[in-house]
């Protein structure tokens, strides 16, 4: 006989074992669930007492040492704009801690996404957050010296600071040696002085650029039948030469309802090749076609984000007696100011200390402007590479 009673005693202690267990795992669960749902439910009580408000934030920022303004959640080994200003807005107490993990939380959106090394003095971004008490101070006191929170304003909830804005506007700052014949010795960037005849043929050949024109030429990965590339301007245009630091600047102008991944640099370089004698005039026009055409890239650090504007949505609502219009008259002290403290001095130091442009205008010979064949397109890609290494500032 089989001695069943020991038999069954062991498999119903397993049983209750196995019961214990699941009941444990029961309870922690529920225990778990209770405190995420305790902690939602602060958020959601946090939210019902102080309700966050869609506004839009004036920022202004030097780009050196910074890898663009977008932001790389869970890539803190690249810093970027966005990355100190979030911890801002969490150390001020404008929105809640887990935002800063899902930007989306608070309906975040730049009006520009600038690159590495790009600077602004206008730029916009949109988002909710809680109306604290002297907010721009507040916020600024979290940011370094180079980040500024210079406005802000309510705007409608449905308000997105990127797909509401009408257009753009960036300068370029640049040594005017650029602009000097290829004959020159580039290293005596001090000495030079750009004379009147030439700046005006430089303005003429940046006029061409006005009007809607395909500029598959002047970006990257852009097919030359794809219709995003076709891109709307209304103003290009270099202005008087300075003196910054016994060295000749100019700062050249652009505004067009957006702009492509490196356009707005492709297109000063293109003008400084033609102008040094590297390439014909007609190889403007000739961007416009079908055909591949080798366009060189400019140094980003001149490269500045001066104002973003929204024409339509103030129309629309700048008089509806609820909000404001989307202008910054009262602020341009403060952005002038900025400029001058932090973006100027930058831009004309590292030029003079590091000849970002000096350097960049040794690689215009190895640029094919004639060449058109895809067949030979992989070797100057190859040769712009090359080039591109250490020059590649955003």
């Amino acid at each position: 006989m089989f001695e069943v009673r020991p038999l069954l005693s062991a498999l119903l202690n397993r049983r209750l074992t196995l019961q214990e267990n699941a009941s444990q795992e029961n309870e922690d669960s529920a225990e778990i669930a209770t405190k995420r749902v305790k902690a939602d439910g602060e958020h959601i009580e946090d939210d019902k007492k102080f309700p966050k408000k869609k506004v839009v934030l004036l920022l202004a920022y030097s780009g050196k040492g910074y890898y663009g303004m977008q932001r790389n959640p869970g890539n803190s080994q690249f810093r970027t704009i966005e990355d100190d200003l979030v911890t801002a807005l969490i150390k001020s107490g404008c929105i809640p801690e887990n935002h800063g993990d899902d930007m989306k939380k608070m309906s975040f959106q730049r009006c520009a996404r600038t690159d590495k090394g790009v600077s602004a003095a206008g730029q916009v971004v949109s988002l909710k957050l809680w109306l604290i008490e002297d907010i721009i101070e507040k916020i600024n006191q979290h940011l370094p010296s180079q980040i500024r929170v210079l406005g802000f304003k309510r705007v409608t909830q449905g308000f997105n600071s990127k797909n509401n804005c009408d257009a753009r506007t960036y300068s370029y700052m640049l040594p005017t040696v650029a602009f000097s014949e290829k004959e020159y010795d580039a290293r005596n960037i001090a000495a030079f002085r750009l004379d009147p005849e030439t700046l005006q043929r430089v303005n003429r050949l940046f006029s061409f650029y006005k009007g809607t024109h395909n500029f598959h030429n002047f970006t990257s990965q852009k097919a030359p039948n794809d219709p995003s590339a076709r891109r709307y301007i209304t103003e290009m245009s270099c202005g008087e030469p300075f003196i910054r630091d016994e060295h000749e600047f100019a700062v050249i102008t652009v505004r067009g309802q957006s702009f492509m991944l490196h356009q707005i640099r492709k297109m000063i370089g293109l003008v400084i090749a033609v102008i040094k004698g590297y390439a014909k005039e007609q190889v403007i026009e000739r961007t416009w076609g079908l055909e591949k055409v080798d366009v060189p890239k400019a140094p980003g650090l001149g490269l500045i984000l001066e104002r973003v504007h929204f024409d339509r949505y103030n129309k629309r609502f700048g008089g509806d007696g609820l909000h404001e219009r989307l202008e910054w008259d009262h602020e341009e002290e403060a952005i002038k100011a900025f400029k001058e403290a932090h973006i100027y001095p930058t831009i004309v130091e590292t030029e003079c200390q590091e000849g970002s442009m000096v350097s960049w205008m040794s690689t215009l010979p190895i640029h094919d402007f004639e060449g058109t064949a895809s067949d030979t397109r992989d070797n100057k890609d190859k040769k712009q590479k090359n080039a591109d290494e250490g020059n590649n500032s955003d």
